[in-house]
């Protein structure tokens, strides 16, 4: 079984928290139990976890309610835990430059300070 962290900023902010707090509550249910699929599923459908191409190993959790589409980035960490950096709502095809770089970025953060 998989373990899910949130990273967490040296000021001790968590933006996946953060992003989580911008959301209804149905909207935070459906993206909690794209959560537990991935924890507790051997093989993960890409319908909702897939490895983002161009970019330094970005997974990105996939998840919907109604109209609206859900993102969140992160990494793998020592095979076994996956580490969420941000989420947004995506509102286009691509995936946005900023949140992989945001992603990417707080990845190195993390490693530095592991």
């Amino acid at each position: 079984m998989r373990e899910i962290i949130f990273y967490k900023t040296v000021n001790n902010k968590i933006p996946i928290e953060e992003f989580f707090e911008s959301l209804s509550e149905k909207q935070v249910e459906k993206v909690l139990w794209v959560l537990r699929l991935i924890k507790q599923l051997d093989k993960v459908p890409i319908d909702y976890f897939k490895k983002l191409e161009s970019t330094n190993d970005i997974w990105e959790v996939r998840a919907s309610s109604g109209n609206n589409e859900f993102r969140l980035l992160g990494f793998w960490y020592k095979s076994s835990f996956i580490v969420l950096t941000n989420g947004f709502r995506k509102k286009s095809q691509k995936t946005p430059k900023s949140e992989i770089e945001s992603a990417e970025s707080r990845k190195k953060d993390f490693l530095q300070r592991s």
